[in-house]
């Protein structure tokens, strides 16, 4: 048998336990996969499998397993990339291209936490105007700064920054 020893059991629970993520995204995200492989769905199979590999990638490059927020931040960024083919496409008239990008989206949507009301984030950022003494258009970077801490993956910058600088101006 020599100095090593067959694994049993309960090494291989103990091993299996180290390897599971600690997002639970992440988590859901693998159950997708194999769920869409046993229903033979390529299209969807496909999307999720990217997803996957932009997660580990980043887990590869910082060296360690991503939290939820981190997750939710690599899948906003992939979101906005498709966002931003879909556009393109339909600048560009493709529209195979473009309803395959939006299905696309569809999928990445599923792990995103529903986006805002303007309803909401009018509350948020008045709470943040309040909270940082903010008067005018100049203070806008402490109120962007307090809002998107409060908003990250459920609102879109662009539409923050508007709704920001609308109440700052008037």
């Amino acid at each position: 048998m020599g100095i090593y020893r067959e694994m049993t059991s309960q090494d291989r629970l103990a091993r299996k336990d180290k390897s599971m993520a600690k997002s639970e995204i992440a988590e859901k995200l693998k159950q997708e996969v194999i769920l869409a492989m046993k229903a033979k769905e390529k299209a969807r199979l496909g999307v999720l499998r990217m997803l996957q590999a932009a997660v580990k990638q980043i887990e590869v490059d910082q060296r360690r397993e991503l939290e939820d927020e981190d997750v939710l931040k690599v899948l906003t960024s992939y979101g906005r990339k498709v966002k931003d083919q879909i556009s393109s496409y339909g600048d560009a008239g493709r529209v195979e291209l473009k309803n395959a990008a939006e299905a696309e989206l569809k999928i990445v949507a599923e792990f995103l936490p529903a986006e805002m009301t303007d309803e909401e984030l009018t509350a948020i950022i008045a709470a943040a105007v309040a909270e940082t003494g903010a008067t005018g258009p100049q203070d806008m970077g402490k109120v962007m700064k307090a809002v998107l801490g409060q908003t990250t993956g459920r609102a879109d910058g662009g539409r923050v920054s508007a709704l920001v600088k609308k109440s700052l101006v008037g």
